[in-house]
């Protein structure tokens, strides 16, 4: 049936943004208008002259108003009956039932699929697309009896009250699911985990062989050996110190940041890896080529690695690029400039790269590469377990913020034995595919 109503559109008052008050009769704008209510937060004011001679856009209470121009056409507001008085601008209309007792009938058909897409479908222009308040006069709207309707209501307020429980819910388990997996990475990289079994070797054995490997490659001048070297270990009194390559010691029990098993090491993350600590180098770009370039935004926040978004290399340059420079399966990649992205742990395999392409870091981008003695996820493990503190770690101003390769190079690192390593790394699979599998659900 057709129903009788009053509909109004406001308009733009005269003077532009200057007649907009901080006080005043408040101005409606598109912006204000959403499907639960009235947003105020950031509502504009008229004066009360400007508002009198714009009489025919007063808003009342218990009036309907919905968006009819832009991206929020279609988004609907009923008026509460204790509202006091406004005004609209040219983009909202204003709906006005010769019956109230109908609005909240009306406003859920209005907001409902069925009268949505009439609005989408009718709309003319191109950009701010629009509905007339004529064109909306046609719309056909179906009106059961009064008691039907107040049921209705009811039914579908409970409805909505129980969809929006599950909601709460579903968003409480989620950030449960996600406080479980930084638990566990938290316990994990304090070995708390998994047991310890005395028959490991124990990582002492393991850095020392990490460290004889670098000696010999320092002697076969494949690498260079770092001035400022240092091993760390725990003496008779319980403190921990660090001893230089010049023969000095320095106490720096205030570093460490937890206790660790006795089978456990401290050290520099730069003692952990194969590579030096660096970021990659700024890319010359083309629209086509056989090499790509991993940038900040290949490292998703919520969806791992995406080598579609990868873009490719000016080949002209890759005699700029040593065999090292190229990313390995298994190296960890940290966004390292940016505000949003800055310090976004990430792991790199070769099955993220369906290509198979050759592919290179840009500027933004920290490749950490392990030692064959230490598993590469474990050293991924630590440091996503350590996401939020690196973020803290970005120096310089609010949006040009760096995470420095120095500052990556002295982080302490909690070393288990090997054998350890792997059952650290088997039960966080185990507990996240679960995990993986509750989300799934949930999405």
């Amino acid at each position: 049936m057709s129903l009788t109503v009053k509909i109004g559109a406001g308009s733009t008052p005269t003077g532009g943004s200057s007649a907009y008050n901080n006080m005043g009769i408040k101005f409606i704008r598109s912006q204000n208008v959403y499907n639960d209510g009235l947003d105020l937060a950031n509502v504009a004011y008229i004066s009360e002259e400007l508002n009198q001679k714009k009489s025919g856009s007063i808003v009342k209470p218990k009036d309907i108003l919905l968006n009819i121009t832009g991206g929020s056409i279609g988004r609907c507001a009923l008026i509460p009956d204790d509202f006091d008085i406004a005004n609209v601008n040219q983009h909202v209309i204003i709906i006005r039932l010769l019956d109230s007792l109908l609005r909240y009938f009306v406003h859920k058909v209005i907001i409902s699929p069925y009268i949505q897409n009439q609005i989408f479908s009718r709309q003319v222009g191109s950009g701010r697309g629009g509905l007339s308040a004529e064109t909306l006069s046609t719309f056909l709207i179906p009106i059961p009896p009064h008691k039907e309707q107040l049921l209705m209501h009811k039914k579908l307020n409970d409805y909505l009250f129980h969809i929006r429980k599950l909601s709460k819910e579903k968003e409480g388990l989620v950030t449960l699911l996600e406080a479980t997996k930084v638990k566990v990475l938290n316990r994990a990289i304090r070995g708390k985990l998994v047991l310890q079994n005395p028959d490991d070797e124990p990582a002492s054995v393991l850095l020392e062989h990490i460290r004889d490997k670098k000696e010999h490659l320092i002697k076969e001048g494949k690498i260079k050996r770092d001035k400022k070297e240092s091993t760390i270990f725990k003496s008779e009194d319980n403190s921990y110190y660090e001893k230089f390559a010049d023969g000095t010691i320095k106490c720096i029990d205030e570093e460490i940041p937890f206790e660790i098993p006795d089978t456990w090491e401290w050290t520099r993350l730069k003692n952990c890896c194969s590579k030096e600590i660096k970021r990659g180098k700024s890319p010359k770009y083309v629209e086509k080529s056989k090499t790509l370039v991993f940038a900040q935004k290949c490292n998703t926040k919520y969806n791992g690695i995406d080598i579609k978004l990868a873009l490719c290399l000016d080949e002209n340059m890759l005699n700029k690029y040593p065999v090292d420079e190229y990313m390995c399966n298994g190296d960890i990649v940290i966004n390292s400039t940016g505000t949003g992205t800055l310090g976004r742990v990430g792991y790199y395999q070769l099955s993220d790269n369906l290509e198979g392409y050759p592919i290179v870091p840009d500027s933004h981008i920290t490749i950490i590469r392990a030692c064959d003695n230490i598993h590469t996820f474990y050293l991924y493990l630590f440091m996503k377990a350590n996401q939020g503190n690196l973020e803290k770690k970005g120096e310089g101003s609010t949006n040009q913020k760096e995470l420095k390769p120095l500052t990556l190079k002295e982080i302490l690192v909690p070393i288990p034995p090997y054998a350890e390593q792997k059952r650290i790394i088997k039960l966080i699979d185990s507990i996240f595919f679960k995990i993986t599998a509750i989300e799934k659900k949930l999405s």
